[in-house]
C-alpha cells in the first residue's frame, strides 16, 4: 500500500513539485527504499484546512504512518529507518553531523547584501570542512560505499545551494574542492535524485522573496 506524503507544491504551478529540501529528503528516503508511496501537493502559502487539520503547524513535509500523520524531515526519516530496515540507510552515530552546518551557511550568504561580511568564507569553510572528510574516509559518500540518510539529507540542500548561488550570485563550488564536486555529482546522478528533484527555475523562484527581503 502507498505511503501518503504531503510535499510543498512549485510556486505558480499547481501540479509541479516545489523546492522544498526537507521534502525531497522524505522522498528520496522513500525511493532508496522502493517504498511506494502517493505525493500531495500543498501550497504552503495558501493552505487548504484538510490539510491544516492534519498538520496544525502548516509544515510540510507530513507523512502517514500507521494510522497517524507524522511532521518533521528528522522524524520521518527515523520512523521509516524503524519500521523499513531493509535496505538500511542508517548512518553510523560519528558521521551523522557531518556537513550539518552547509545549509545554515548558504542561507546567510544568498541573503547577504555585503560582500565583506564573511559569509562567503563561513560556508566555503563548510565545504571544506566536509572536503577534508570526504577525502580522509573512503567513499563515494558520507559513511563509505553504501548511501545512508545523511547524504539524503545533504542532497538536496547541495543542489539548492548550486542553483541558488549560481543564479542570484554567479557563484559556484570552488573548482579546488573537487571531492565535493564529485561527491555532489554522484549524489544528483542517482535515480532516487532525478525523480524527486525540483525543476531548476523552481528552485531559483522558492529563494527569490528571501533573496530580495
Amino acid at each position: 500500500m502507498a505511503l501518503d506524503i504531503c510535499v510543498k507544491v512549485a510556486v505558480g504551478a499547481p501540479d509541479v513539485l516545489g523546492d522544498c529540501p526537507f521534502s525531497q529528503r522524505v522522498l528520496l528516503t522513500l525511493e532508496e527504499k522502493k517504498l511506494p508511496y502517493k505525493t500531495h501537493l500543498i501550497n504552503v502559502s495558501d493552505k487548504p484546512q484538510w490539510f491544516l487539520d492534519i498538520s496544525p503547524e502548516g509544515k510540510v513535509p507530513v507523512v502517514k504512518l500507521d494510522g497517524k500523520w507524522v511532521a518533521d524531515s528528522d522524524v520521518i526519516v527515523g520512523l521509516l529507518e524503524e519500521k523499513y530496515p531493509e535496505p538500511s540507510l542508517k548512518t553510523p552515530p560519528e558521521f551523522a553531523s557531518v556537513g550539518s552546518k552547509i545549509f545554515g551557511a548558504f542561507v546567510t550568504f544568498l541573503k547577504s547584501k555585503d560582500a565583506n561580511d564573511g559569509s562567503e568564507k563561513a560556508l566555503v569553510d563548510e565545504l571544506e570542512a566536509l572536503e577534508n572528510h570526504l577525502k580522509t574516509h573512503s567513499g563515494p559518500f558520507v559513511a563509505g560505499e553504501k548511501i545512508t540518510a545523511v547524504d539524503l539529507s545533504l542532497a538536496p540542500k547541495l543542489y539548492h545551494l548550486e542553483v541558488a548561488l549560481g543564479h542570484y550570485k554567479n557563484w559556484s563550488v570552488p573548482e579546488s574542492l573537487t571531492s565535493v564536486r564529485n561527491y555532489a555529482k554522484a549524489l544528483f546522478s542517482r535515480e532516487s535524485f532525478e525523480n524527486t528533484k525540483a525543476k531548476k527555475e523552481i528552485v531559483v523562484a522558492g529563494w527569490e522573496s528571501k533573496v530580495n527581503a
